[in-house]
């Protein structure tokens, strides 16, 4: 489990093909490992995976075949910075919102306009996670805990501030870059829970606009 609060960035060493999946190594600059062992989880651009080699200023994944075809990790290359996350420990701060690491499909950035001293980005959503994106609700792009600024049909807007733009690869982002999403954990459950509800009035729901 994660926050989407980015440790740090690092970047991409080596890939290195092996029998339809990859060996991922990346530089972890300012990310602390000296209480990661092996076994214990990294997000990388919002992807949980597990470490299998590290020393005092690398890790390394195998990043398996359904997380090459369900995730952006498919397009980073050697040199790709990358945002990290250490898994939550009992006992953090959760500054962002729960996180799973597992990404529900792959989005889009449409538009950048600036907006003050901030970006705006309309980002594409695939059509089977529109209903879960909620104004002012949460998502995770790359990784990144981020809220809802707007809503439309195939589309959301957030607005990233200059912290964030420089802290994550966030500032990298230009019109066709394709990103990791997942949706808010509380919408699954609430869907699941309730079996037949309406999509507009979940979303209206959860975003409070609701009249109800």
């Amino acid at each position: 489990m994660f926050t989407g609060i980015i440790a740090a960035m690092g970047q991409v060493t080596s890939i290195t093909p092996s029998g339809g999946d990859m060996r991922l190594k990346v530089a972890t600059q300012k990310l602390d490992l000296s209480d990661v062992s092996l076994g214990d989880s990294i997000a990388i651009n919002g992807v949980c995976l597990t470490v299998v080699e590290l020393d005092q200023s690398h890790v390394s994944f195998d990043v398996s075949k359904e997380s090459l075809e369900r995730t952006a990790l498919s397009q980073i290359t050697e040199g790709s910075p990358v945002n990290l996350e250490k898994a939550l420990a009992v006992g953090d701060r959760l500054g962002g919102h729960m996180v799973s690491g597992h990404v529900d499909g792959l989005g889009k950035v449409l538009e950048m306009t600036p907006s003050a001293r901030s970006v705006q980005f309309r980002m594409e959503v695939p059509a089977n996670l529109e209903r879960y994106i909620a104004k002012k609700g949460s998502v995770t792009i790359d990784g990144v805990s981020l809220t809802v600024n707007e809503v439309g049909a195939g589309w959301f807007e957030i607005n990233i501030i200059p912290h964030t733009m420089q802290e994550t690869i966030i500032k990298e982002y230009k019109v066709g870059t394709v990103v990791n999403l997942e949706v808010d954990l509380i919408a699954r459950y609430l869907e699941r829970l309730l079996p037949g509800l309406d999509p507009v009035y979940a979303r209206e729901t959860l975003s409070g606009n609701s009249d109800t």
